[in-house]
Parts: structure tokens; C-alpha cells; sequence
């Protein structure tokens, strides 16, 4: 019998709060200190590993790990102030609160720092016990567990590392790998977490749809039906297309869109999917092709979606505003589109609007 989730330990550093941006820059400066090239985003998040002894072992082995923390914690002092509260994450822990789950938190960040964040963010009033400075969060599960008589089939631990997944295999409880933070899907897959959600928001919607279980027993006799969705290549006045790149699709650039609600065109749903996503309007929708998605290996979870896809044009000049669903963003001429890393139906796509082109 599946069993309900009561006890729920929380990561902090991208699990909640989005400090990549403030830990890059503190981690440059220590390079730049220690006379080492700084590594682009997409390098760190590549190479930055738990516990982090081992990541400035890679790259700076010559200098001593005190003085290399006396410099990190000196920078990410003065660049703190850009961490903010990552998407779903007060109502996540707003429903915790209203459910009697009881929430804990197991981080590597300095107490100093945390009690900085926990202060701005007004995260730190949810949590029965905060532990923090914990290089290794390994050696702390157990104990925790124990401290706090924690049920290990009831309690689950949420995180955006790798390192958090094999904390919680070490526990003996469950884990959720969340997609807002530093390892990609393709990293936390290797880690093999007891679910994948792309935001804490989907967590929460999962908790509460199967009666706070992970994994709810299969009713007997369900059907499974594809999924049906519209997205679109879209081209601004100057001949450019824009391209997204997403966590949910293992980082890979694509095209916005999604699902159509019930009694919706699909033209309808184009619209107001696109407007969601990147805050642009528009004209001149015209239908390409259809497509099967059935078990898209790039795609952080099971599934089989019909994807509508269409061009349309953003006339005039319009600003792109992406939700939290995308990362980036690019706009550049239709035919170097095909040099980025694109998923696989966005490349099926480009190919037939070329085709069409030609």
C-alpha cells in the first residue's frame, strides 16, 4: 500500500530560492583570486557538484579550502541581495503548514548567509528545525531523522541536486528532483529520484491530487489519453524566429506552446499560450503540421502529447517577458535556428517551415 507523506525535508539553494546567480559570481571571484579562468553559467552549472569540496578540488587544488571559503563567503555577502523566493515556493511551504506536514530544512548554506535569506524571503517561520553549514548532507540524514522521530516511509526530501537525491537514498526515504536549480534533468535522471517536477507548484498540485502520495496506486481500469497541444514558431517584422530554451525539455531550445483546456480552439489556446509565455502578441497564424510525442526522451517526464504546430508573427515592437517556464530566449534568422540544440520536434518543425520556404 502506498504510503502518505507527513514529514518533508526541504533543500534550500534552488529548491526554494534562486541563489545560482549570487554562488556564480561568489565562485568566480574565487577563481579570479586564485588566478584561474571564471567558468561561463552554463560551465559552473556543469561542473558545480555537492559536497563542494570536490568541485574546488577540480579547479583549484593549489589553494587551501579556508582560504578559499574566506573569499566566497566575502563575495556572496555583497551579492546576496539578488536571492529571491523561486516560483511556487511560499505556497508550497504555505501548504505544508495547512496540511500538519511537518518541514524541516538541510542545506549547505553558511548560517550567516541563510539567516540573511531566511529573513528577506520570511521562509524561516515554516520550518520545525533548520540545518544549515552541512557540507556533506549525507552525514546528517540519518541523524536528522532520529532527532526529529521521523517516520523514513512517510518522509520524503525535496531538492534540484543530485547530491540531495543520493542524501535521501542514504536515508532510507523519498526523494523529489525539482528542475529550478543547478543540475539538469539528464543529471538528476542518473540519480534515479522517486519523481521529477518541473517547479515546487507541480509538487504541491501532485500531493494534493493523490492524497499526499508519491505514488498512488493505479485505479483499476484507467484509460491514458494523448495530450493534445499547440505551439508555434514565431517570426518577429525583421524575418527572426524565437527560440526558448527549457529545463522540463533537458535544457534543449524549442518553441512556446501547450496544453489546449477543455472547449478551447486550438487557435484560441495558441493565443493564450503564447501570451503567457513570452508576453507577445500575435497575427498571421497559419497551421504547419501535427506531430506525435509519444515517449519523448527529452521530456522530464512520461508522456505522449499531438502537438499543433503553427507560425505566426509578433508585428511591431513587442518585448519578450518570459514566465518561469523558460530560461532564455533568443531571436535570430530562421536559417541558423538549426545550429542550436534544439529538441526534437522543434527541429521536425524548422525543417518543414524551410521546406516550405524554399
Amino acid at each position: 500500500m502506498a504510503r502518505v507523506i507527513r514529514n518533508v525535508i526541504f533543500d534550500w539553494s534552488g529548491t526554494l530560492v534562486d541563489d545560482l546567480p549570487a554562488v556564480w559570481e561568489a565562485s568566480n571571484h574565487v577563481f579570479r583570486q586564485a588566478g584561474v579562468t571564471p567558468l561561463s553559467l552554463e560551465e559552473f552549472r556543469a561542473e558545480f557538484r555537492l559536497p563542494y569540496q570536490g568541485f574546488y578540488e577540480k579547479f583549484v587544488p593549489h589553494v587551501a579550502l579556508d582560504q578559499l571559503e574566506v573569499w566566497f563567503h566575502a563575495r556572496f555577502a555583497e551579492c546576496q541581495d539578488s536571492v529571491v523566493p523561486l516560483p511556487h515556493s511560499r505556497e508550497l511551504l504555505q501548504f505544508c503548514a495547512t496540511h500538519g506536514l511537518r518541514t524541516f530544512l538541510l542545506t549547505t548554506v553558511h548560517p550567516r548567509h541563510l539567516s540573511a535569506q531566511a529573513e528577506a524571503t520570511g521562509f524561516g517561520p515554516f520550518f520545525e528545525r533548520i540545518y544549515s553549514g552541512i557540507a556533506d548532507k549525507r552525514t546528517q540524514i540519518r541523524s536528522l531523522l532520529e532527532e526529529n522521530s521521523l517516520d523514513p516511509a512517510a518522509t520524503v526530501f525535496v531538492g534540484d541536486m543530485q547530491h540531495d537525491v543520493d542524501t535521501a537514498k542514504h536515508g532510507g526515504i523519498h526523494s523529489v528532483a525539482v528542475l529550478t536549480g543547478y543540475n539538469s534533468l539528464n543529471q538528476l535522471r542518473a540519480s534515479q529520484p522517486d519523481l521529477i517536477v518541473e517547479h515546487l507548484g507541480e509538487l504541491r498540485t501532485h500531493l494534493e491530487r493523490h492524497g499526499m502520495q508519491l505514488h498512488p496506486p493505479p485505479t483499476p481500469g484507467a484509460q491514458r489519453f494523448p495530450i493534445p497541444t499547440v505551439g508555434a514558431l514565431i517570426f518577429n517584422d525583421a524575418g527572426e524566429v524565437l527560440l526558448m530554451r527549457t529545463n522540463k525539455w533537458s535544457n534543449l531550445w524549442g518553441i512556446p506552446g501547450g496544453k489546449i483546456e477543455w472547449g478551447e480552439p486550438s487557435v484560441d489556446a495558441l493565443r493564450r499560450e503564447l501570451l503567457e509565455e513570452t508576453g507577445l502578441t500575435i497575427t498571421d497564424i497559419e497551421f504547419i503540421c501535427v506531430q506525435d510525442a509519444i515517449h519523448p526522451p527529452e521530456f522530464y517526464k512520461d508522456a505522449h502529447f499531438l502537438l499543433l504546430n503553427y507560425t505566426c508573427r509578433a508585428p511591431g515592437i513587442q518585448t519578450v517577458r518570459l514566465n518561469a517556464e523558460a530560461q532564455d530566449f533568443r531571436w535570430l534568422p530562421l536559417a541558423e535556428a538549426g545550429q542550436l540544440a534544439l529538441n526534437i520536434p522543434t527541429r521536425i518543425l524548422l525543417e518543414e517551415v524551410r521546406r516550405r520556404r524554399a
